[in-house]
């Protein structure tokens, strides 16, 4: 007769196959949990350019909500027999929510000035190509913010010195950054055919990806920047 030992319950490979999906449906609740107030004010308003600072308030608790996922994602455990999602996500949430609310709002109001600029062009009686640079700019900021988020769920730097190492990561680490590339353009490619729905339904395993995406950020910071 075959013994078993204890601690080798939960340690194979389709538990921690099911660890990682408990893992993702729970962060992905929390997500949307904390996020709800602004996504359904975002989802009540009228697609009209005049609603774009509106829109930008209703995605402020996004940020914070996604750091805290992240970090709850960093830190989850493969065993299925010691999974706390919830309790590291709220963690998450508490350590990382100010920091990253002071660089997820200037962000949110540096790229409405652009789309509100994009929505109103014609009047601004500039040369079409600077509406292209506008667009350049639009997906620089967004993969600078990419890489603010990981940082600032997983490291306590302050804001300045978390908005230099997301700057400096996206020239010195390419596939990183090429990474959440493919990533926002993967999310706008199903909103756009799919559903406006979409991001929100799969943040969680958009933000593992990105997590993953980020790997040489996260290992450069760890070893060069911290002590």
């Amino acid at each position: 007769m075959s013994t078993v030992r204890a601690d080798a319950f939960g340690a194979g490979p389709l538990s921690r196959a099911a660890a990682l999906i408990h893992t993702l449906v729970t962060v992905e609740a929390l997500l949307l949990l904390t996020a709800a107030p602004g996504l359904a004010g975002l989802f009540l308003l009228a697609p009209d350019p005049a609603n774009l600072p509106l829109a930008a308030l209703c995605l402020l608790p996004l940020g914070p909500s996604a750091a805290a996922a992240l970090y709850a994602l960093h830190h989850r455990g493969g065993d299925l027999t010691e999974l706390r999602p919830s309790r590291v996500f709220l963690r998450g949430w508490r350590l990382g929510a100010g920091p990253a609310l002071k660089l997820w709002a200037p962000l949110l109001g540096w790229l409405t000035v652009i789309a509100f600029t994009l929505t109103h062009f014609p009047a601004t009686g500039l040369p079409g190509w600077w509406a292209f640079l506008l667009a350049v700019t639009v997906v620089g900021s967004l993969l600078w913010g990419a890489h603010a988020l990981v940082l600032t769920a997983l490291f306590a730097f302050r804001a300045r010195d978390t908005a230099r190492l997301a700057a400096y990561f996206l020239f010195r680490h390419p596939r990183a950054t090429l990474g959440a590339l493919s990533l926002l353009i993967l999310t706008a490619a199903g909103t756009a055919l799919l559903t406006e729905a979409l991001p929100a339904l799969l943040a969680a395993p958009l933000l593992l990806s990105l997590l993953r995406a980020g790997r040489p950020l996260i290992t450069e910071t760890r070893e060069e920047f911290t002590a």
